[in-house]
């Protein structure tokens, strides 16, 4: 009781001096200018928090989303790889059997990939089209030479889409998709997404803006899961974002909502996306990396 008593005793002592301390401090600088001695010192502003740091898993973590890919290749390099790895996936499924009738299904079907692949591409010329009320109608904007291609991945029982954001037919931007159902019942919330993309991209990647860091390309996790039911992944070139922001800035006069993206880069440059097959494990390496640190 006596130790009660006397801590409670100097939280209500140290209170009171603060007050006295308070009061002092406001009445020094009215007695100072009467007079005309020195004015009171300036208060220092508090020094800024310290840039968060990505760590070497991190970084690599980032470096694999991008796989193949790099910012600035045009649509047709995009496609000419993504052709590359379809190649490469579907020659393994086909060595695996010697009926010629399943061989020629088989590479048929890869065709059908590419051609679903090829005609995606859409073009951002004023004209609304199905993508302007959709999980990515915040990821572009019209009359400003933006274009995208959609890859759609079903294999494995997985519903996740990646798209390819152009400006002026350079790569700056993807978005990947990815749908809860691949998670369990209790792990469908984004604030278990968030904390999972945190862990492997680093902090900063599930914020409202998220954080940029030079050197490697930006990742932003954002919630979908409300209306699409779907978590998303942004993988993007800060300083071309940066770039379309003010290409949007200049020609768009229409107010929309905000971009996370946009207000970030436009506050710092810096920055620089996916295999085929590596993206397609970016739900499940996410969850191996998060047991681990537990």
């Amino acid at each position: 009781m006596l130790r009660t008593r006397t801590l409670t005793y100097l939280l209500c002592l140290g209170l009171s001096t603060a007050g006295v301390t308070l009061i002092a401090d406001q009445a020094a600088p009215a007695v100072a200018h009467a007079k005309g001695t020195k004015k009171a010192p300036k208060k220092k502003a508090p020094k800024p928090k310290p840039a968060p740091k990505l760590s070497a898993e991190n970084k690599k973590a980032r470096e694999e989303l991008m796989g193949p890919f790099k910012f600035g290749m045009s649509k047709d390099e995009v496609i000419q790889t993504m052709s590359k790895q379809l190649d490469e996936k579907y020659a393994e499924i086909i060595a695996e059997t010697a009926d010629v009738y399943t061989q020629d299904k088989l590479r048929k079907e890869k065709k059908k990939e590419l051609k679903r692949i090829k005609q995606s591409f859409q073009a951002f010329e004023g004209k609304k089209t199905g993508w302007d009320v959709s999980v990515i109608d915040d990821q572009f904007e019209h009359g400003t030479d933006e274009s995208m291609l959609v890859f759609w991945e079903n294999q494995g029982g997985k519903n996740q889409r990646r798209f390819f954001f152009f400006h002026e037919d350079a790569l700056y931007k993807m978005f990947i998709t990815l749908d809860v159902t691949q998670f369990g019942d209790d792990q469908r919330d984004f604030s278990f997404f968030a904390e999972l993309a945190n862990g492997r991209f680093g902090p900063g990647t599930a914020d409202d803006k998220p954080v940029t860091y030079d050197g490697v390309p930006s990742v932003h996790a954002l919630d979908r899961v409300a209306q699409y039911k779907v978590f998303g992944l942004e993988i993007f070139d800060a300083a071309r974002a940066k770039r379309v922001a003010e290409v949007r800035a200049e020609r768009v006069h229409e107010e929309k909502e905000d971009n996370a993206i946009i207000n970030a880069v436009l506050e710092k440059d810096g920055g620089m996306g996916p295999d085929i097959d590596q993206g397609s494990n970016t739900v499940d390496s996410i969850i191996k990396d998060n047991k681990k640190k537990k």
